[in-house]
Formats: structure tokens, sequence, C-alpha cells
């Protein structure tokens, strides 16, 4: 392998690569707009539900909608969905809540379903790939009529490069997607825990108007 660089070895795996880059690509591109939209949803909770707590004790609703309004992320909509419906009764908060947390998991895990088909197609045309470049050493053997090791090996050789390849964009990607369900559960759990602490504080807050 000395003296052998990634694009020499891109082009000896054959017509099968081309397909194997393109879902690379579509793959990282996948990767980085989730990162992006991931990064910018945390909301750290331990800051944030004080925030609301005093906003209410302070200056009610309205003030607590205000601050909802100047955060991004899951967690802020959610708290927004309750606030705007906190007149109508805490069954109606807890409706909006469940009902906003839906439509905020579906954007959060927008995507991810490409992401998990990449990694599955990848090493696929890599093994497609490498079956079709067997069949072109074993011809190349046949119109040879030798089986000396230098056929053999090369042929070979060039063959399981598409296997490689597509191995190694499974991986990368992979890794991307545990890293993004990750994110998503812990985004997950504090949403369910932004959701009761919202409601225990509107309980509160009716109870100290009586």
């Amino acid at each position: 392998m000395e003296g052998y660089s990634v694009l020499q070895l891109y082009r000896d795996g054959g017509g099968f690569m081309h397909p194997i880059l393109i879902l690379f690509v579509i793959g990282l591109a996948i990767s980085l707009e989730r990162f992006w939209t991931l990064s910018r949803s945390n909301v750290d909770p331990r800051t944030f539900l004080p925030r609301i707590r005093a906003a209410l004790q302070s200056g009610g609703i309205a003030e607590a909608l205000a601050v909802c309004n100047q955060m991004r992320g899951p967690v802020a909509a959610i708290f927004s969905a309750g606030l705007q419906r906190a007149d109508r009764g805490l069954d109606q908060v807890e409706k909006a809540i469940i009902n906003t947390g839906a439509v905020e998991m579906a954007f959060l895990e927008k995507n991810l379903v490409w992401l998990t088909t990449v990694i599955s197609l990848a090493p696929l045309l890599g093994f497609l790939g490498t079956v079709w470049g067997m069949i072109l050493a074993f011809k190349a053997i046949e119109m040879a009529n030798d089986i000396s090791p230098s056929i053999v090996a090369g042929g070979i050789s060039v063959a399981l490069i598409t296997t490689l390849f597509g191995l190694i964009v499974a991986i990368i990607i992979q890794t991307c997607h545990n890293y993004f369900v990750s994110r998503i559960d812990k985004l997950v759990i504090d949403m369910e825990k932004g959701a009761f602490e919202l409601v225990e504080a509107l309980v509160e807050q009716q109870g100290s108007r009586r």
C-alpha cells in the first residue's frame, strides 16, 4: 500500500465508488445540519426553570412568556405552548404540552432516517462492488489462462477497496447518528422534566392567588 493515495484507491475501486461517495456526502451534510440544529436547541433547565418560576412570581404569565420567547429549543417551545393556555385550566396546559412535545420530537428526529439509510446502503454497495470486482478478477484469470499470484492478488485487492470505503462511510455516519440520538434523548428528558416543573409552578401560582 506504500505510495498509494486515497485518490488512487478511489480510482482503483471502480464505478461503485461513486455512489458510496454520494452517500457519504449526503450523510455528512445531514450530520452537519443536525449538529447545528441540536446545538441551537439545547437549553439548560437548571437555569431556565428558575427564570420561569421567578417570572411567574413577579410578572405572571405574560412575563414568563416573554422569557420563553427569548429562548430557542423544544423546552422553551413547550413552556410557551403551556403558558399560552394557562388561563384555560391545567388540563389544557397539559394537552398543549403533549401536542407541542410531539411536534418538537418530530423536528429533533428530522432526517435521522436518512442517516440510517446511508449506514445501511454504504456497506451493501461496498459488498456489491467487491462481488463485481471478484467476477472481473476471475474473468481476467480466465482470459489470461493463468492463476499466478500477481493476477489473483491484484484483482482481489482492487475488489475489496469498495468494501473498505463502504465500511468507513458506515462507521463515520453511525458515530454521528449515535451522538445525535444521545443528544435527543437528553433533550427529551429535559422536556419531560420541564413540563412537570411548569405544571407544578402553575399550580403553586394558582394556590398563592387563592
